[in-house]
């Protein structure tokens, strides 16, 4: 009964194990298997690795856990497979299955433990901010900041961002009241946006209102989970969305916007997608959310924002990073266009715009060096646009790729697409 109970997550999906027919087709798209060059880094490998979870006839040894780690789940594999294999999917349901055999690991176990806690993020923010010199050192080369002792899970040699000394959701009121018939807009603000990339916030609450739009910032929204999700400890992703759920259900509103790429996806997929499986009722509520979530490009787009009235103004030549997880939702045209229209910008493309930086949350701890190497290509490719700044949609990419970029000794500027959109809005 017990083993019944910890392969639950790969029996509910062992019907989507069976389409792997191991063509190898995901070996040229996947960005981990460039890097590791092993088959249990492929789709194919991990598909085979969770078939022998399921069976129990493999023992969960260290080398098993860190196979099943080596994922970004950037969805690249799912998009190319001829069967439609969701790897994903299924590498969520391993490693929810591995945390059952074996518990969480140290780090996910912490990781849990603050996400679920907004007041200690809080608090752990504002003293970071308040503190940060005595554990930060600026450098100016790369004007970025670096811990002035290495850290576990962290090292030392990472170009780490500011964190705010005042929280995003800390400056406004819950609801922001707008023109008469415009749309209501409940902004799921993100942990990153806000507790480090608070003007992208600013860019998105100026954008929306000089839509005329009513603006609600829920105060107990927490954490979207994932990156609880990666390390397999779904119980915590569950608690998360319920409370999220509820949060924004005490509001009437037409959209759920997220200006993080990846927060949008918890949202509009993964909830539904994993919690939503064990509960009817909750699966039916979490899918009238999906329906509801749009990302920040995708709404301004759709309200038909005029960029000429809002954009950038002076003459920057950018170019933009696809993120993963606007990328799996066909997002890619929209971000584009509020681009291309605004005064003054040039946007030039960059090779494999659509392939993934390196980031996929947590493996960037668990592999830091692997993850780098997978953004070497994508610095590369963003220098050879000779672009002043790269533009993105998504907090997470914006703080991979400045990393990137800073490790080449680059002083190209990264910036959120709204940010590009409201620098007009901000002059006098």
């Amino acid at each position: 009964m017990m083993e019944q109970q910890t392969n639950a997550p790969l029996t509910r999906i062992q019907d989507q194990l069976k389409k792997c027919v191991k063509c190898g087709a995901c070996r040229a798209n996947c960005p981990a298997f460039s890097v590791f060059g092993r088959e249990p880094a492929v789709a194919r490998g991990k598909v085979a690795l969770a078939q022998h979870i399921l069976k129990d006839d493999i023992g969960l040894d260290d080398q098993t856990y860190l196979a099943m780690s080596k994922c970004l789940l950037c969805g690249s594999c799912v998009e190319k497979c001829p069967n439609d294999v969701p790897t994903d999917e299924i590498v969520i349901a391993a490693r929810e299955a591995l945390a059952r055999k074996r518990g969480l690991t140290t780090f996910h176990a912490a990781v849990g433990r603050v996400i679920k806690n907004r007041s200690l993020m809080t608090m752990g923010a504002r003293m970071a901010g308040l503190l940060g010199p005595l554990f930060f050192k600026k450098v100016p080369a790369t004007s970025g900041l670096r811990l002035r002792f290495p850290a576990p899970f962290v090292g030392n040699q990472r170009h780490i961002p500011a964190i705010a000394r005042t929280p995003f959701m800390d400056r406004h009121p819950e609801v922001i009241p707008g023109e008469p018939g415009k749309p209501r807009v409940i902004f799921f603000v993100g942990c990153m946006t806000n507790f480090v990339y608070t003007s992208v916030g600013e860019a998105a609450l100026a954008l929306l209102r000089h839509l005329g739009c009513t603006v609600i910032i829920p105060k107990g929204q927490q954490c979207c989970g994932l990156p609880a999700m990666s390390g397999g400890d779904i119980a915590t992703v569950r608690e998360l969305a319920e409370k999220n759920l509820t949060e924004m259900e005490r509001y009437q509103a037409d959209y759920v916007m997220s200006a993080c790429a990846t927060c949008g996806g918890a949202l509009h997929r993964l909830y539904p997608l994993t919690v939503g499986k064990r509960n009817p009722e909750l699966k039916a509520r979490l899918e009238a959310l999906a329906k509801k979530t749009v990302d920040a490009s995708q709404l301004l787009h759709q309200l038909g924002l005029n960029p000429a009235e809002t954009g950038a103004g002076d003459a920057l030549r950018i170019t933009y990073h696809d993120p993963c997880h606007l990328r799996t939702r066909g997002l890619t045209g929209q971000p584009r266009n509020l681009l291309r229209a605004a005064p003054g910008l040039e946007l030039t493309e960059m090779e494999f715009a659509d392939r993934c930086c390196g980031l996929g949350g947590t493996f960037n701890v668990y592999h830091y060096d692997s993850s780098m190497s997978i953004n070497e290509a994508k610095s590369r490719a963003i220098l050879k646009t000779a672009a002043q700044a790269v533009a993105t949609g998504c907090p997470g990419c914006m703080m991979q790729l400045s990393d990137g970029l800073k490790r080449q000794g680059s002083k190209v500027e990264v910036v959120h697409t709204l940010e590009l959109l409201a620098r007009k809005l901000a002059k006098p």
